[in-house]
């Protein structure tokens, strides 16, 4: 029996990066996985890799009824949901002075408006299943400031409240609420990374390393699983010891 075998379990933002090592990582230990993203190429052939207890659903987390409908869907196919990770978002960087009002407000709406969505949104399918446990990916930038962040740390901090607020609600119902807050982690997108810049970053970790998705995953899976069921409200860092110093 795996560590989250038969729950139902949705993650957003799931077809690559992060997200891709949580769900490779939820299925593994046997949980029926719905992937949700933008990315449907991506989403789709992962879902075909991993077989029949994984599934697709095109996802825009910014858009309330794409979040209704995502939700209906897993309704009628299985009827409850034990665990949201609300993993998808962006990062759009610049300065308080010269940050657009637009980008602003992307960042607000992928990384936050989205994290209040599911977690409203998902609570009587949670019902349904006699309690579960929400995973939300927040950032360090939840936790400390970064030049040229203002609207992205100002969704992270967010989240990181909000999580806290939801874990108080729910906490009757049999529903955890938890945020994940990695640090400078491994994706595609740091393959633009000069070597010299890389060691730059290597050396401002204590653990001298920059983390892998599959470190994300793991705590990913511990919060999703039964080995979890007295935390809720917390903040678990995954950053090397970066936010110690």
């Amino acid at each position: 029996m795996g560590r989250v075998q038969d729950k139902v379990v949705i993650v957003t933002g799931g077809s690559q990066g992060i997200g891709e090592a949580i769900v490779r990582r939820l299925a593994e230990e046997g949980a029926k996985v719905i992937i949700t993203d933008i990315s449907v190429d991506q989403g789709e052939n992962l879902a075909k890799e991993l077989g029949e207890n994984t599934t697709f659903i095109k996802h825009d987390v910014s858009n309330v009824d794409d979040w209704k409908n995502v939700l209906n869907k897993v309704d009628e196919k299985y009827g409850k949901v034990d665990v949201l990770v609300n993993n998808a978002g962006i990062s759009i960087l610049g300065s308080v002075d010269e940050m657009s009002e637009e980008d602003y407000m992307k960042n607000i709406n992928v990384n936050q408006h989205s994290v209040f969505y599911g977690m409203k949104l998902v609570k009587p399918l949670m019902d349904k299943a006699g309690g579960g446990s929400i995973i939300n990916l927040s950032s360090i930038a939840g936790i400390i400031g970064s030049q040229g962040g203002t609207g992205y740390n100002g969704s992270k901090f967010a989240v990181r409240g909000m999580t806290k607020t939801a874990a108080l609600d729910y906490a009757k119902d049999n529903i955890r609420v938890n945020s994940i807050h990695p640090g400078l982690i491994e994706t595609p997108i740091l393959s633009v990374l000069s070597d010299e810049y890389r060691e730059i970053l290597n050396n401002s970790i204590p653990m001298g390393r920059i983390g892998k998705p599959e470190e994300i995953a793991n705590l990913t899976l511990f919060l999703a699983s039964d080995e979890s069921t007295y935390c809720t409200g917390a903040e678990f860092v995954a950053d090397g010891g970066f936010t110690v110093q």
